[in-house]
């Protein structure tokens, strides 16, 4: 069954557009998974670590813009 995550770049890094968030995806970049409620808030998560069907929602833009993600 596809997830759901909220994440944000990990590292202290951040973009100013979506291509940018999708070209950090495409390349395995790591994002912290938010997510106060769940067992896995802080930790990394990347390409990779996913399944087809995955969705990232990803907090951008200084956290003030929201891009999706999914894997395919």
């Amino acid at each position: 069954m596809p997830q759901r995550l909220s994440v944000v770049p990990a590292y202290g890094r951040d973009y100013k557009s979506k291509k940018e968030v999708q070209e950090a995806f495409d390349a395995n970049k790591d994002f912290t998974i938010n997510d106060l409620f769940g067992g896995n808030d802080g930790r990394a998560v990347n390409k990779q670590d996913l399944q087809p069907g995955d969705v990232l929602n990803v907090r951008y833009k200084k956290l003030t813009q929201v891009a999706v993600i999914t894997k395919r």
